[in-house]
C-alpha cells in the first residue's frame, strides 16, 4: 500500500535555503526556526560520533529532531554520507509516528527532495510477517522502521535510531546485532528517558559514564529545554503569548503532575534507588597489607596554643610519621592528591594516589586528621604536596569550611593544578561511576582498614544519585565517622583522571625548606621543596 506524503510542516514550510544551512552545519542561529539549540547538539553529536546516547527529558521533542537527522542522513547520496536509516520503538504506534514525522520533515523539504514516500509493507521476521513502514528517496536511501526484535537488523546496514530503549525488551542483543554496522561507516543513535535503576539503557549509561564504553552521551533535562526555549516554542505553536511567569506554572504544573516519578520523567535520573555504591565484598577484594592510614587528633585545649608551637608540634609529626613514607614513594609514579575537610565533628582526610604503569591507581598512605585547626591542616597538605616530584594534580571540597582551604592550596600550588570542587548531585553522578568501574576492574588498590572500609561503603544510590545518608558510623576507636574517607578518595580519583599540564618556569628550590607561612604560591624558594633531601632521594 503506497501512501503520498500530506501533512503541515511544523510552522511552516522551510525553504531550500534553511534546508542547505541545515546540511552545511550553519551557526544555530541561522536555523533557530527548524531546531532548538539542544536538538541541534543531537544532529552535531550524529555528526561527529558513531554511536551516540541520549538520556532525556519525556515530550522534548528529541525524535523530532533524529526524525530529521533521519531524513538529513537518507536524503544524501553515498559520496556525501548518506546511508539506509533504520528505526526501532518497541511498538507499532511509535513506528507509525516516526515514519509520519519524517514525511512532514521530508515535505518540508520538498524544493530540495524529489521521489519521496511513505509505504506500509510486511517485514518478513524468519518467515512470519510484521508490519513495516518505509519512505524511500531519490538518493537510493530509505527509512525503515523495524520491529524491535535483534534479529530484524540481519543483513542490515546503515544508521540505527533506537527510541525510547529503557523501554525495549532485549536492548543490550539489539545493540549488540547493530555493532557490526559500525565496521563499514555505519551509525548508531540510542534515545531514552530512564525506566529503573537496574534498566540496561541505565547500565549502559554508567558503563558510558565509566569509560567503558567509548561512545558519546548527552543529557537534556527539562530545565535544559526550557533554557534553550522549549516553552517558546510551545506557546508559538499554540499561539499563546509567552511570559517568565506562564513558563514558571507550566513547569510547576508537570513537575505536580508528575508526582514521585518526575525525577525520571523529566530530569535523567532513574528511579527505584537505594543498594551501595560499593558493595563490602568489593571494597575489600581491592585491599591491600602494609599500606599505612596516619590518625592524629588533638584534644580542644590545642587551639588554644600559639601559633608557632602548634606549628612545630605538627612539623614534628610530619617528620616523624609522614617523611619516611614520603621517602618510600615511587618516584616515577606521577601522583594526585584528594582532600575532604572537616574541623569538630568530621574528619580531614588526606589520599594521594599514584598512578602505575599498569594505570592501576595505587595508595601509598591515607592521612586523617581529626580535631585540627585549620591552619595546621594546610601544614600537613602542604608537607604532602611540597614533597611529590611528580604531582600532577589535586581536588578539595570547596563547600563550607572546606571553601577557604581549597583556595589556599590553589593558591599555593596553583589554579591549574588545583580543583576547588563544589561537590553537588551532578558531580556525583559523573565521578561515582568511574570509581566503581575502577574497584570492578581492579584497577585501584586501598588499605587494608575497617573504618576506610566502613566510610566506603557508607554511600547508597538514592534516585539514581550516589549519596551519603545522614547516618553516621562508629569507628575502632569509638569516635563517629561519616563517610569522609569515601569523599577523598573520589576526590583523589577524580584528579587521577584529569591530569593538567604544566606549562611555564618553576625555579630550582634552594637548600633549605620555606615556611608555608612565609612563603608565597610564586615564592622562589618553590614553596618549600627541600633539595638535598630530594638530591638523596634521586641518587
Amino acid at each position: 500500500m503506497m501512501q503520498m506524503l500530506s501533512g503541515e510542516a511544523f510552522g511552516r514550510s522551510i525553504s531550500e535555503a534553511q534546508w542547505a544551512a541545515l546540511r552545511a552545519g550553519a551557526d544555530p542561529s541561522e536555523t533557530s526556526e527548524i531546531l532548538l539549540r539542544y536538538q541541534r547538539k543531537l544532529l552535531d553529536a550524529t555528526a561527529i560520533h558513531q554511536v551516540v546516547v541520549c538520556e532525556k527529558s519525556r515530550r522534548t521533542g528529541m525524535t523530532w529532531a533524529a526524525a530529521a537527522d533521519a531524513v538529513l542522513t537518507a536524503a544524501a547520496g553515498r559520496s556525501a554520507g548518506g546511508m539506509d536509516v533504520l528505526y526501532m520503538g518497541y511498538n507499532l504506534d511509535m513506528a507509525r509516528e516516526f515514519i509520519d514525522t519524517c514525511g512532514t520533515w521530508a515535505e518540508s523539504f520538498k524544493e530540495a527532495l524529489t521521489g519521496a514516500g511513505m509505504e506500509e509493507f510486511l517485514f518478513d521476521d524468519d518467515g512470519q510477517p510484521i508490519q513495516a513502514f518505509r519512505i524511500r528517496f531519490a538518493s537510493g536511501h530509505e527509512i525503515v522502521a523495524l520491529s524491535s526484535k535483534p534479529r530484524s537488523l540481519r543483513g542490515r546496514q546503515g544508521y540505527l535510531i533506537i527510541d525510547e530503549a529503557a523501554f525495549h525488551d532485549a536492548l543490550q542483543a539489539v545493540i549488540d546485532a547493530a555493532v557490526p554496522f559500525l565496521m563499514w561507516g555505519g551509525k548508531i543513535l540510542i534515545i531514552s528517558t530512564h525506566f529503573t535503576e537496574s534498566n540496561a539503557f541505565n547500565r549502559l549509561v554508567d558503563d558510558i559514564r565509566a569509560g567503558k564504553k567509548p561512545y558519546a552521551l548527552m543529557r537534556v533535562t527539562l530545565d535544559d529545554a526550557l533554557m534553550d526555549g522549549l516553552y517558546r516554542r510551545i506557546c508559538e505553536k499554540q499561539s499563546i503569548a509567552w511570559s517568565a511567569a506562564g513558563e514558571a506554572r507550566w513547569r510547576a504544573g508537570l513537575i505536580s503532575a508528575a508526582g514521585d516519578a518526575a525525577d525520571e520523567e523529566f530530569y535523567c535520573i532513574p528511579s527505584q534507588g537505594g543498594g551501595a555504591v560499593l558493595n563490602g565484598a568489593l571494597i575489600e577484594a581491592r585491599m591491600a597489607d602494609g599500606i599505612p592510614v596516619l590518625r592524629i587528633e588533638k584534644p580542644a585545649a590545642f587551639a588554644l596554643l600559639s601559633e608557632p608551637i602548634r606549628r612545630a608540634e605538627i612539623a614534628e609529626w610530619c617528620e616523624t610519621f609522614l617523611g619516611p613514607l614520603l621517602d618510600e614513594m615511587d618516584l616515577e609514579c606521577p601522583t594526585v592528591l584528594g582532600g575532604d575537610f572537616g574541623r569538630v565533628r568530621d574528619l580531614t582526610v588526606f589520599w594521594p594516589l599514584q598512578i602505575a604503569r599498569s594505570m592501576q591507581r595505587l595508595t601509598p598512605f591515607v592521612v586523617e586528621l581529626s580535631n585540627i585547626p585549620f591552619e595546621q591542616q594546610f601544614q600537613v597538605g602542604c608537607y604532602i604536596g611540597d614533597r611529590l616530584l611528580r604531582f600532577t594534580g589535586a581536588k578539595f571540597d570547596a563547600i563550607g569550611l572546606g571553601a577557604q582551604l581549597a583556595e589556599m592550596f590553589a593558591g599555593r600550588y596553583g589554579h591549574w593544578l588545583v580543583e576547588q570542587v563544589k561537590l553537588s548531585a551532578s558531580w556525583y553522578v559523573e565521578h561515582a561511576p568511574l570509581l566503581r568501574a575502577a574497584f570492578e576492574d581492579g584497577a585501584i588498590t586501598i588499605p587494608r582498614d575497617r573504618d576506610i572500609k566502613a566510610d566506603l561503603q557508607l554511600p547508597i544510590m538514592r534516585g539514581g544519585i550516589p549519596t551519603i545518608p545522614p547516618t553516621r558510623t562508629t569507628g575502632a576507636d569509638g569516635k563517629k565517622r561519616h563517610g569522609d574517607s569515601f569523599v577523598a578518595l573520589l576526590l583523589a580519583y577524580a584528579a587521577s583522571c584529569t591530569q593538567p599540564v604544566e606549562y611555564g618556569y618553576r625555579p630550582v628550590p634552594r637548600q633549605e625548606a620555606a615556611d608555608p607561612w612565609t612563603a608565597g604560591p610564586n615564592d622562589e624558594d618553590d614553596a618549600g621543596r627541600d633539595l638535598p633531601r630530594l638530591r638523596g632521594r634521586l641518587i
